[in-house]
């Protein structure tokens, strides 16, 4: 389908889409002089109304007829001027074409078309069917701005596209009222929380009373029937204007209805009155011809000529539809044929790449082949003991041995918690060498649910250090030390464990909705088809050094060390407080040069920062985002010290049950000037569409659930059969097996994705995945708790650090915020405890039985109880030094902070704890590290320390004076 274009300045966009032209092709055209006298007969003529043109051709050339749409698309030069143009456009055949140009007001359809007739030999056209004294209203501006789902491109506004589309003649042709209620079918599965709203403008009335508008009640449940009886009968006044200049969107679509008429070309506008403006035209045959016109800066071309297929695929369904479908629900009506919504499906998927047969088809299988290849090539560092590719296969071997007399059965999980250290890493691999898959879990995870996620797995053996894992009835903990000993014991060093490429090489934990965690069992094949599908493309090899900064109970994790240890890097283990202090993490990656980096957008950030004040040069030559959705403008200030050419910005996006990472997306300096979210197209295995609530496949624009298939879908959740069947599913498109990730985004027309949050109550926070009903369920369970609601508060700046949970409870005599917050803290892991634990009488709800998060108050911290303040500790309540650092955590963590104040109690987290840091160290205190800070997480223990570290360093010149007491 073609797509004709030209071009409207933006100054001059509000005039052209007030004004309309008419074409007439004249084989016997008039003189000059003639149509001077037939001006003067109605009174039109007046300097500049008339004009001739001469061609070089003859007028069945496509340059001549171009020539000719031309002037017709050419709009008046102002208001203040005339308000008529006709051109006489003679071709060198002696035929003309006869272009009248009219603002509509002035001039009316019917004006215009009985004043071109008579100029062509017609009739004097009737008194009081046009006048020249009109103003123009204005009411047809046209917007700058377009639906979210026109993905339009800004650099490309004024100019003007047309897509065409056509109904055929059957037996129930489609009139007007159907017509309109495709148009309202079709919009609803663009913006399904928007009620299809549709203008028309009527080019044969002048004023506000051109412009009326149709709001179609609708709802997916209501038969098909219903809605036809119940559509467009009469429009209403469009009230408020349509659209405005440069601001708002009210009304996405506007129709202009007409006759067809083979002999006379019209435009009921020179510039589209709304982001799609649909001209219809009925046939004698009473079939529809129609053309949408679009700003290009609104729409995207690909998406306007979709639009109007499916209004006519729609359409056209309904009417052959007739009396035998009158039961159907509207969610029953195709907005495609099968064959294109199979076609954007395939558009959504990225082959694989293929990969040599000799590559080991475990994960383990395939680091052996690096070590045969690399072996004295450094492996791991964790800062105190590095190990060769070697070291590291000699080390998981013995301890893979270890497990297998430790009683690990090859096809069983084995549970880890340690420290981040070489260790894990060696742990991770020798689990994997006895056939066995790992159950990471985090040192800091609270015992219960330690307990709970040993128990779900099926762990019979955990690897841990003394004294860290709680006792649990039937699982043996064994230390990574005893592992080795028996490894070195055993007589039986060497052997293979059966495994493929099918079984599981790790079950990970995330947030559930149930109260409870959930296990997401993924196998070998597709932690090796990660790293295949993006080890080319990101250029990864053995000249590259990686970081561990992630916990291993964090998928990225997974990333982090099989994509670096499978291509050879070498990969840096990053302590646990080094992570949470931005400035020596920065000092780290400068230090051991790492060039790949993975990091959540709300870690980096700081780091950020820290960069364009430390002196150090880093080495990084890849930055791979992940975990929660990325503000591209942010990156701004790292591209001016990084050039894209030495360094190259990835956003990625992935879930735990499709292993990682999903789609990647370079971004570039112009795509964070403008703010882009798309995070790019599938990786190589995987593929990605976007789908309605019964899993129809949704335009390419238009919202809805991404649904991911390929490579990297996870075989199942571990013991919850139930949830598995309702999450990963079968496609009715293509057949396969399929994740349902209940996140939300839209496709763009090049095939790439944008991530639009979650559909349901799932958020993300630093990075993790939280289900705020998950809390709450915890809250719940607390001793006098009669109701519980978790809400995400973030900061109306924007500023990531400041999200946090805010819980609200109703509770029972005798029971205190302060306990709930402590039974809280016993069973989640730190970023699941809520911020703010705030007690009210009742849950207030709306209407429909939900919260109603308006009526929530503002949150009340959870001030620790009595008993759980540390010894006294003199903090001078007069000095200035108080003063200074109670300022200081006042302003970061948003509320009035006392010297009984805990930092973390009051919604403190690790990304504010840096600022602090930072901004204690501007007032010229000592250096504080934040492992310090963790240790004294009270205002008063903090006092004293700035305090201590200010006696200890009196000697040395302080920077200011503020932070002297």
């Amino acid at each position: 389908m073609a797509t004709a274009h030209w071009s409207v300045p933006l100054q001059c966009h509000e005039q052209a889409a007030v004004c309309h032209s008419l074409t007439i092709r004249c084989p016997q055209p008039p003189s000059s002089s003639e149509l001077r006298r037939r001006l003067e007969q109605v009174g039109e003529l007046a300097e500049g109304v008339l004009w001739e043109r001469r061609t070089r051709e003859r007028s069945t050339a496509p340059e001549a007829q171009q020539y000719a749409e031309q002037e017709a698309r050419r709009p008046l030069r102002a208001t203040s001027g005339p308000r008529l143009r006709i051109t006489l456009v003679r071709h060198t055949d002696d035929v003309a074409d006869l272009v009248l140009v009219a603002a509509r007001d002035a001039l009316p359809r019917a004006a215009l078309g009985d004043l071109a007739g008579f100029l062509t030999g017609g009739s004097l056209p009737r008194a009081g069917r046009h006048g020249t004294a009109r103003e123009t209203s204005g009411a047809g501006a046209a917007p700058l701005a377009g639906p979210e789902w026109g993905l339009g491109d800004l650099a490309r506004r004024g100019l003007v596209g047309s897509a065409r589309f056509s109904t055929t003649v059957r037996e129930n042709p489609v009139d007007r009222k159907l017509l309109i209620s495709a148009i309202a079918i079709v919009l609803a599965r663009y913006d399904a929380e928007e009620t299809p709203r549709i203008a028309l403008l009527d080019p044969d009335a002048a004023g506000p009373d051109a412009l009326s508008k149709y709001v179609l009640k609708y709802d997916e449940t209501m038969s098909v029937a219903a809605f036809l009886a119940g559509g467009p009968e009469t429009p209403e006044p469009a009230g408020e204007p349509a659209t405005e200049l440069g601001g708002g969107l009210a009304i996405p679509v506007g129709m202009v209805f007409g006759e067809w008429d083979d002999a006379r070309q019209y435009y009921p506008c020179l510039a589209p009155v709304f982001p799609l403006t649909l001209q219809a035209e009925q046939r004698p045959d009473r079939s529809w011809s129609g053309t949408c016109w679009y700003d290009e800066g609104a729409i995207d071309p690909r998406i306007a000529h979709a639009f109007v297929e499916q209004v006519a695929y729609v359409a056209q369904w309904l009417a052959d539809l007739g009396e035998s479908g009158e039961e159907l629900p509207l969610s029953a009506t195709p907005l495609m044929p099968a064959e294109r919504a199979a076609d954007i499906v395939r558009r959504g998927a990225t082959p694989p790449i293929a990969v040599t047969s000799a590559a080991g088809s475990t994960v383990h299988g395939r680091f052996e082949d690096l070590v045969r290849r690399h072996p004295d090539a450094v492996c791991v560092t964790d800062g105190t003991r590095t190990l060769t590719y070697r070291q590291l296969d000699e080390q998981a071997e013995l301890m893979a041995e270890g497990l297998r007399s430790s009683g690990a059965v090859p096809g069983s999980m084995v549970g880890v918690c340690l420290e981040r250290d070489a260790t894990l890493v060696v742990t991770l691999l020798a689990i994997l060498k006895s056939g066995c898959a790992y159950v990471p879990m985090d040192v800091t995870y609270p015992h219960e649910r330690l307990r709970y996620t040993v128990g779900s797995a099926g762990v019979r053996v955990v690897v841990a250090a003394a004294d860290v894992f709680p006792v649990v009835e039937g699982v043996r903990c064994v230390a990574p030390e005893e592992l080795l000993r028996l490894g070195e014991r055993s007589v039986s060093r060497g052997r293979t464990t059966p495994c493929d490429e099918n079984d599981p090489a790790y079950i990970i934990y995330t947030s559930g909705s149930t109260g409870r965690p959930k296990g997401v069992v993924v196998p070998h094949r597709n932690v090796l088809a990660l790293v295949e599908g993006t080890a080319e493309d990101f250029g990864l090899g053995a000249d590259d050094v990686w970081t561990m900064f992630h916990s291993s109970a964090f998928d990225f994790s997974v990333w982090e060390i099989w994509g670096c240890l499978l291509t050879g890097g070498q990969l840096v283990v990053v302590p646990f407080w080094i992570t949470r202090d931005t400035g020596e993490f920065h000092a780290l990656l400068a230090e051991r040069r790492v060039t790949v980096l993975n990091q959540t957008p709300s870690a980096f950030l700081p780091l950020v920062a820290q960069d364009r004040e430390s002196p150090a040069e880093l080495a990084v030559r890849l930055v791979i985002f992940g975990g929660e959705p990325l503000d591209a403008r942010e990156l701004l200030p790292w591209f001016a010290r990084h050039p894209q050419a030495e360094c190259r910005l990835v956003n990625m996006f992935g879930i735990t049950e499709t292993t990682v990472h999903v789609t990647a997306q370079t971004v570039t300096p112009q795509a964070a000037l403008q703010g882009s979210r798309s995070v790019g197209p599938a990786l190589p295995g995987w593929s990605v569409s976007v789908r309605g609530p019964r899993g129809e496949v949704l335009p390419v624009g238009a919202a809805g659930e991404i649904w991911v298939g390929g490579a990297g879908v996870a075989r199942h959740y571990q013991g919850q059969p139930e949830l598995t069947a309702r999450r990963f599913v079968i496609d009715p498109v293509t057949g396969e097996r399929i994740y349902r990730s209940g996140d939300k985004g839209r496709m763009r027309p090049d095939g790439s994705l944008e991530h639009l949050g979650r559909i349901d109550s799932q958020v993300k926070i630093r990075g993790y995945r939280i289900e705020p009903d998950e809390i709450r369920n915890v809250l719940l369970g607390a001793p006098s708790v009669s109701g519980a609601t978790v809400v995400v508060h973030h900061d109306e700046s924007g500023d990531r650090a400041a999200d946090r949970l805010d819980a609200y409870v109703v509770l029972k005599r005798g029971t205190t915020v302060a306990m709930v917050a402590e039974h809280a803290r016993q069973l989640l892991p730190d970023y699941m405890v809520p911020a703010t634990v705030t007690e009210l009488d009742a849950i207030p709800l709306t209407i429909n039985g939900k919260v109603d998060v308006a009526q929530l108050p503002a949150p009340t911290a959870a001030r620790p109880a009595a008993t759980e303040s540390p010894d006294p500790v003199e903090t001078g309540s007069a000095d200035r030094l108080e003063r200074d650092m109670l300022d200081i955590w006042s302003r970061h963590l948003r509320t009035q902070v006392g010297p009984e104040d805990n930092f973390f109690a009051l919604g403190g987290n690790s990304l504010l704890v840096v600022r602090v840091l930072a901004e204690v160290k501007e007032l010229g205190a000592p250096k504080i590290t934040v492992r310090d800070f963790y240790r004294n997480s009270f205002a008063r223990q903090f006092i004293q320390l700035v305090r201590e570290r200010i006696t200890l360093a009196s000697d040395a010149p302080a920077t200011t004076g503020g932070a002297r007491s």
